[in-house]
């Protein structure tokens, strides 16, 4: 990557910052929309959660619906089709799962008649560059646990506290909007607006650890 990488790039999407401790997934759905579209889904925020099914639980292919529903041109990657019942038992998707299988695997059967393009591949990370250089940002789950911010440390001590002694997953989505220097560059609801960055084999640690499916949305418009 490091080779592409000599000239720096970012896709320039407003951050937005999660509300709650659910909707980092809508948050970086936010940061795609333009401003008109940002306010209508701010404005009837509830009604559209309420509409599109997942109220305060959202799974990847709930966010390909939200974004086809404002327009936003897009293709999942995934290593399951639906629920992966491996999960079942841990803590994190335990809470969840009874009450979200159903309507994600109809939501997967359904996704091509609606124009949802969702494919059975892991990516790689060379693969993901060249998406965000030529094409757009992409869309990332992540064991939140394992990423580290190179720029502000952020998750440092959670992440080797992670490595010496292991610790549960934790599901967050962050955006990915560019690279530099041969990191990169992404956006995290989680934290107040800025950029952060990642070294390429630490984001691939934490995108596709147990429980993250190696989900990835990636966006087709260019930001920049």
């Amino acid at each position: 990557m490091a080779a592409q990488d000599e000239q720096a790039l970012e896709h320039r999407v407003e951050h937005f910052r999660q509300r709650y401790n659910w909707d980092c997934g809508v948050s970086c759905v936010l940061m795609l929309l333009s401003p008109a579209q940002r306010e209508e889904m701010l404005d009837k925020f509830e009604g559209i959660c309420r509409d599109e099914g997942f109220n305060q639980s959202t799974w990847t292919i709930d966010l390909c619906y939200l974004l086809k529903r404002f327009g936003i041109k897009h293709r999942m990657f995934t290593i399951t089709l639906g629920v992966n019942e491996d999960y079942s038992r841990q803590g994190y998707y335990d809470r969840i799962i009874h009450l979200d299988r159903e309507r994600v695997k109809r939501r997967f059967l359904e996704a091509a008649s609606c124009g949802i393009q969702v494919r059975r591949a892991a990516l790689s990370a060379a693969q993901l560059a060249a998406h965000v250089r030529a094409r757009g940002p992409a869309l990332l789950l992540v064991d939140a646990g394992l990423l580290v911010c190179r720029l502000c440390k952020h998750n440092k001590l959670k992440a080797e506290f992670r490595r010496c002694f292991g610790g549960s997953y934790s599901g967050h989505y962050i955006v990915v909007v560019g690279s530099r220097g041969g990191w990169f560059l992404y956006r995290d609801p989680a934290l107040s607006p800025r950029l952060c960055a990642a070294a390429p084999a630490q984001l691939r640690r934490a995108s596709t650890a147990p429980g993250t499916d190696h989900d990835v949305i990636l966006i087709d418009h260019d930001y920049r």
